[in-house]
């Protein structure tokens, strides 16, 4: 909500068009409105972040997503040799305060959602159980037992040409997967780990034994340093990541990968 912090960060939109289509989906049927907000960006402070967050939960959004800014290879701000700013953690940590201040409850290190869902707008559904279906280009999917995607690219000109072709008719392959991996049974289960650990309802024990018919303290007794850190505890069959663990989320999720699984992403060669 700051024009200037839109530029720093290579977004074309305008605040005016921004608060008109916030209000048009005030006015429909839309049932979960979601707002995404990034924080890190050049130039960005205290003050102008803390002004967006309250135009922001103004219009009273189900959801507001916190996103650190990340400068990742090949992108717009990459060319531009922009770096994120050195307080994304004290930015963080100010939304995350503010939010909850205001009405909203912390699902995930970046998800808040208002109080006055609770219970409304979740579904019956549990992503590191359930798959998921991906529409569009550049969606990813996953089942038990296989994570794929369509084409996907990070320039400009690459993303340009995959819309043009998803939107082609009678496109050649629409029923192709592009991009995908079958995942061994230890990669389902760091995969459910992941997913479950998180969120702020952490990992569920019972679910995983009744998955994987075992205890995830056995299988992955790595885990074990994360209490050791005091960055997780461990209460009612639940192991939770705490407001510190929470914080660290983009770390741990890394530090859960396997090796395996890095060389693979290392390698991948991004257009």
């Amino acid at each position: 909500f700051v024009e200037a912090e839109v530029r720093t960060a290579g977004r074309a939109q305008h605040v005016v068009d921004v608060e008109r289509a916030l209000a048009l989906m005030a006015a429909s049927a839309v049932a979960v409105r979601n707002i995404d907000l990034i924080y890190g960006i050049p130039g960005q402070t205290s003050a102008s972040w803390k002004h967006s967050l309250q135009r922001a939960a103004a219009h009273t959004p189900e959801e507001i997503y916190l996103y650190p800014l990340y400068v990742r290879p090949l992108t717009g701000l990459d060319r531009l040799q922009r770096e994120p700013g050195d307080n994304r953690t004290e930015l963080y940590r100010e939304g995350r305060d503010w939010l909850l201040g205001h009405g909203y409850r912390q699902i995930s290190m970046r998800l808040f959602r208002a109080e006055r869902c609770a219970g409304v707008i979740d579904p019956p559904y549990v992503c590191q159980e359930d798959g998921m279906v991906g529409l569009g280009p550049g969606a990813r999917s996953y089942t038990r037992a296989l994570h794929y995607s369509s084409d996907y690219a990070v320039q400009r000109g690459s993303i340009v040409q995959i819309v043009d072709d998803f939107a082609r008719p009678g496109r050649a392959g629409a029923g192709v997967v592009t991009y995908g991996i079958r995942l061994s049974l230890p990669e389902q289960q760091r995969r459910f780990i992941i997913k479950s650990l998180l969120r702020i309802d952490g990992l569920d024990g019972r679910a995983y034994r009744a998955r994987y018919g075992s205890d995830w303290l056995d299988d992955w007794p790595m885990l074990a340093e994360l209490m050791e850190l005091e960055l997780a505890t461990v209460e009612d069959d639940h192991l939770r990541l705490n407001s510190d663990g929470l914080e660290w989320s983009d770390a741990i999720g890394p530090w859960l990968y396997s090796e395996p699984m890095r060389k693979q992403m290392a390698e991948f060669a991004w257009s």
